[in-house]
């Protein structure tokens, strides 16, 4: 896969109302993959969405720069309406809150309204969002009044506006963090299949872990710098290094993890209960064995 977002010691900082300086981001420096599907993960104020603010240039960069397929479009003097206007076509981003998202009365509407500001031929807004609103499995509801959909088929809506104006990656910023379960779930199988069926790079801000392991890379941030790098099996493998930045792991790592000093082992990558509980079975066989002097 080749590069699409390309930072270089990239850095932001707020000011506050007093003139105080709050750095959020200090030198960050990270390589993006095309079609990749990358978790970013931290607590409360690790600068994760200020990072996601960058990539889709809502923000720019008090120092270092930007690359977005290919080109320089950010530094330190900022960017021209050209290439931000550039940028967000090749970028999008859904919110935490669908409400803040959804600008018309009827859903088919509010899809459209991306690609009609794109300045795209009405023929071809018709097909985006009758391919959207397919994707996303909400066609049912194109005639429908989004103020009447349930919190994840509002955040669906929301992701079908921004597939309607065709980007090559679509950032989740905590996009899932005010919908029950259910809702949570159809989100999540819409991204994978986002990014498995059309290819699209995916950027996912979360705070659960359940969702970072679905990920092929998960970033983690603290204290606006990177912490750690690496696939989901490589990064929660370190169990008491992200404790130490107030960051759990999946339950099922826990688990096993609290169960080292009895003898079990804890390989990675075991994050779905059914195979939790085969190695757990294997492992009782095992050390039962030991025990009885059998092994």
């Amino acid at each position: 896969m080749s590069e699409f977002i390309r930072t270089e010691n990239i850095s932001f900082a707020y000011e506050d109302t007093s003139g105080g300086i709050h750095p959020a981001i200090k030198n960050v420096s990270i390589s993006i993959e095309r079609g990749s599907f990358v978790a970013v993960l931290g607590h409360n104020g690790s600068g994760k969405s200020t990072l996601a603010k960058l990539f889709n240039m809502i923000l720019t960069p008090t120092d270092g720069k930007l690359y977005v397929d290919g080109e320089l479009v950010s530094t330190p003097e900022g960017a021209d309406d050209d290439t931000i206007f550039g940028v967000r076509r090749k970028i999008g981003m859904v919110h935490q809150n669908p409400d803040n998202q959804i600008v018309s009365s009827v859903v088919e509407e509010d899809v459209a309204f991306g690609p009609e500001n794109l300045g795209v031929e009405p023929s071809e807004i018709r097909a985006r969002v009758d391919d959207a609103l397919k994707t996303v499995g909400m066609s049912e509801y194109a005639q429908h009044s989004p103020s009447r959909l349930s919190g994840g088929q509002k955040q669906r809506v929301a992701i079908a506006g921004i597939i309607a104006m065709r980007p090559d990656c679509i950032i989740f910023d905590e996009s899932t963090a005010m919908l029950d379960p259910s809702g949570r779930h159809d989100v999540m199988e819409t991204v994978k299949k986002l990014n498995r069926e059309s290819e699209i790079t995916i950027i996912h801000i979360t705070h659960d872990m359940s969702e970072a392991v679905m990920a092929d890379r998960v970033i983690v941030l603290n204290e606006g710098e990177v912490f750690l790098d690496g696939t989901p099996s490589e990064v929660f493998s370190e169990v008491e290094l992200l404790r130490s930045v107030r960051l759990d792991v999946p339950q099922t790592t826990s688990l096993l993890h609290s169960l080292l000093p009895y003898g079990f082992t804890s390989p990675a990558g075991l994050f779905d209960a059914e195979s939790c509980a085969g190695h757990l079975a294997n492992e009782i066989n095992r050390i039962k064995g030991l025990r009885e002097g059998t092994a």
